[in-house]
């Protein structure tokens, strides 16, 4: 498969996961109304290929599900994911080998990164088309606008590219981007994202910013941007650690920045900083319409793009959706680097539900009392995107954290709300997020669900009850000699790829 988005849509398109859509449809509201109504059981990716006004066709819900998420990583299956966690782990903290077998696993990892250094493009398939500032028109492209009081059309998944004036360090990111005028266009970062640092030297130094943002990229490249992991490894080695080769990068026409070289679209333009207008309101990933901010305005002066390109886009909202997907995959992958930070942990997990990062479910071999406490706390701190994590739920290992059912069941069984729920208040926190009295500064809680032992209690703890096991084995043998083969717990019906969860 060609490393690129084409390559991909052939590839959906070739296993029955892709749809074309032929019948006009309409950028402002349409195609997200039709997209979040197959996104919510888990349908095809679709390509709309006549969108009324705009010259090009529109892709979207290509990541739709973990499986499609997979395929876009060169994978199978879930479980692949966290295998290259564990290869992310031990970049992160490589530890001296201590036989020869363990030697020769870290050799291939080193080996694997030095195939995953980014290579460059003679011939970029990204500027087979230039358009100078004079004829630059952004309502060409087809941006979607998702909501009806959304603030107007925005760009989703583009790749917003930066450099660090000091030390040239660059950062790629995924930010929203919105549409202000036919050069123009508002950028919303956090500013602990890298592009807002990169602005606060430039202020600084009392230079514009060099922007570029490159639309319709390889999805795994989108996978590597969204992977803030705290490693000393530039997002495009990422994504050729993710894609075990490296990312063809190419020059920009009119700046000193490297793009993907089989990008569908590259813009071009510059950030003059204390240069804002109105962002929003847009609605988020919270499931309610942000605010308005003042927010950085990027001038392009330029826009290069493929033959006939392809724009791809999503939008946010309550999942399920796009973007909760790709939180469930990087959830795969974060795992053994969790381990790594906080060694008590056996497993976590993150519920869509929950908007993959507001709840989070964490399993540990409990060996001492407190150590659930202890446990949620180093959670919090071990990785950056955990920072707005509201609610840690610590279990015993024997509980499946992806089984709602048996959750529930250890909070319900062995939680005293008055011993075993603590609350650290005031802390940073999400803007986006209005359940907080102070937008910015809100409250966590920790919930201790596992077995308690002393000191936490004073008393035995009741035996837990189980079938016996001999009686279990044979009843599972005598099965089909019941008349019963055909019936099944009804989860069995469920695909545990579609939206991640294990049954």
């Amino acid at each position: 498969m060609a490393r690129d988005l084409r390559g991909f849509i052939a590839l959906l398109e070739d296993r029955g996961q892709l749809r074309r859509i032929s019948a006009p449809v309409d950028p402002d509201l349409e195609i997200a109304e039709i997209a979040n109504r197959l996104l919510s059981w888990g349908g095809p990716g679709l390509l709309f290929e006549n969108v009324k006004g705009c010259d090009y066709p529109v892709a979207v819900n290509l990541m739709g599900t973990v499986e499609r998420i997979c395929w876009a990583m060169n994978m199978d299956q879930p479980q692949d994911l966290e295998r290259l966690g564990e290869k992310l782990a031990q970049l992160q903290q490589p530890k001296p080998p201590k036989k020869i077998s363990q030697a020769v696993d870290f050799g291939k990892i080193l080996f694997d990164v030095v195939k995953a250094k980014p290579g460059k493009a003679f011939l970029p398939a990204c500027q087979q088309v230039m358009v100078r500032e004079a004829d630059l028109n952004l309502h060409r492209i087809p941006m979607i606008r998702p909501y009806p009081q959304d603030a107007g059309k925005i760009i989703t998944l583009g790749l917003v590219i930066t450099k660090d004036c000091e030390t040239g360090t660059p950062n790629v990111g995924v930010y929203r981007l919105q549409l202000q005028s036919h050069t123009t266009m508002t950028v919303h970062w956090l500013s602990v994202r890298g592009g807002a640092r990169h602005l606060r030297k430039a202020a600084e130094q009392g230079k514009k910013l060099e922007v570029a943002v490159a639309l319709g990229v390889d999805p795994l490249i989108i996978m590597a941007a969204a992977t803030p992991i705290p490693v000393d490894l530039s997002e495009w080695l990422f994504a050729g650690l993710y894609g075990g080769s490296g990312v063809a990068l190419t020059r920009c026409k009119t700046l000193d920045l490297e793009v993907p070289a089989d990008a569908e679209f590259v813009l071009e333009g510059t950030i003059t900083p204390g240069e804002v207008l109105p962002d929003g309101p847009f609605g988020d990933h919270m499931g309610y319409y942000g605010g308005v901010e003042d927010s950085p305005l990027v001038r392009f002066h330029c826009m290069t793009h493929r033959k006939n390109p392809v724009y791809l886009t999503t939008f946010s909202g309550r999942p399920p959706k796009e973007e909760a997907m790709m939180a469930i995959a990087l959830n795969r992958i974060y795992t053994p680097i969790l381990r790594q930070q906080v060694s008590e942990i056996v497993d976590f997990f993150l519920p869509m539900e929950a908007l993959s990062y507001k709840a989070a479910i964490i399993s540990i071999d409990k060996a001492y009392p407190g150590q659930a406490r202890r446990a949620a706390l180093a959670f919090w701190s071990a990785l950056p995107q955990f920072t707005y994590t509201k609610f840690v739920i610590v279990v015993d290992k024997a509980i499946n954290i992806r089984d709602p059912r048996q959750v529930v069941w250890a909070i319900s069984s062995k939680v005293d709300p008055v011993r075993d729920v603590f609350i650290l208040p005031e802390t940073p926190f999400d803007t986006l997020d209005f359940a907080s009295e102070k937008i910015g500064l809100g409250g966590r809680m920790g919930i201790d669900a596992t077995t308690k032992i002393p000191p936490e209690t004073d008393h035995d703890w009741g035996k837990p009850l189980e079938s016996d096991p001999a009686m279990a084995q044979q009843v599972q043998q005598r099965w089909a000699e019941y008349g019963l083969a055909d019936l099944h717990r009804p989860q069995e019906g469920i695909d545990p790829n579609l939206f991640g969860y294990d049954v």
